[in-house]
């Protein structure tokens, strides 16, 4: 792994790994979230999360985008960060220092490693937003690591995923399947563009561990900035027919990802 730089366009300060873009902050001010997918990450918790502070666990940390917007909407949440490349983390703490009395506590461990050491019923939310060389790793996206993420939700808890993928969604399927099974209700939140498989895009995952509201998400969907919809499974299914979840021994990496050139910001 190469050692991060951070790239500044004004005040947004873009960090870079191995070439490729994590993440995108605005030090004085956690709300501008540059990538399309932490917008629909943000929209989702705004959404379907309840009011008031969020136990919140992230797998990945990058620039600790969402986490900084997080603290900021809901002030005191207290939030694990499960980052492995420690690097990375303190470049990040020294070049983007976090918000004087955040509870936001990074541990420098992989998601397999520290998911499975988490409570049960210990988290509100978990988002999986983790990378190795551009890709999700394998292990985050298997039924059974899905397992583990549904027994550390509390009851109703909300479990997002950036799940980049190719047209004809033939991936993202896979493991949304795994998420139905594990987990509970699922949709994706995404770009028209990307939903009808236009191209390369995120596709962010929502899973709940109790009824997923449709209504609520479709109406912030409806309002977003950018041409945002919402792909629930029983479309999913029908559009990826016969997708079924991955297991430990068949688990697969995301797709390879454009050249950088080919992602897109706003």
């Amino acid at each position: 792994m190469q050692e991060p730089r951070f790239e500044r366009e004004g005040r947004l300060v873009t960090t870079v790994l191995d070439e490729l873009p994590q993440s995108a902050v605005d030090p004085d001010d956690p709300t501008v979230l540059a990538f399309e997918y932490v917008q629909h990450l943000a929209l989702a918790v705004e959404a379907l999360a309840p009011a008031g502070r969020l136990r919140t666990t992230h797998v990945g940390g990058g620039g600790l985008t969402l986490a900084r917007w997080l603290e900021h909407t809901r002030p005191g949440s207290p939030q694990i960060v499960l980052e492995p490349a420690a690097a990375l983390t303190e470049a990040v703490r020294r070049e983007l220092p976090l918000p004087r009395g955040h509870r936001i506590r990074v541990r420098p461990v992989t998601g397999e490693e520290g998911v499975a050491a988490l409570a049960d019923a210990s988290a509100d939310l978990l988002v999986l937003d983790a990378f190795d060389g551009g890709r999700v790793p394998a292990g985050l996206t298997h039924r059974q690591w899905l397992g583990e993420v549904a027994r550390v939700l509390v009851p109703g808890g909300l479990f997002l995923a950036n799940v980049p993928d190719e047209p004809g969604m033939r991936y993202a399927a896979r493991v949304a399947a795994g998420a139905v099974e594990a987990v509970g209700p699922t949709a994706f939140v995404a770009l028209h563009e990307v939903l009808k498989g236009r191209r390369f895009g995120n596709l962010v995952l929502v899973a709940t561990r109790g009824p997923l509201d449709l209504y609520s998400l479709r109406r912030a969907t409806a309002s977003a900035a950018l041409p945002t919809g919402v792909l629930p499974w029983a479309d999913v299914a029908r559009k990826v027919p016969g997708a079924r979840p991955f297991g430990v021994d068949d688990a697969q990496p995301s797709p390879e990802p454009p050249a950088r050139d080919g992602w897109r910001r706003r």
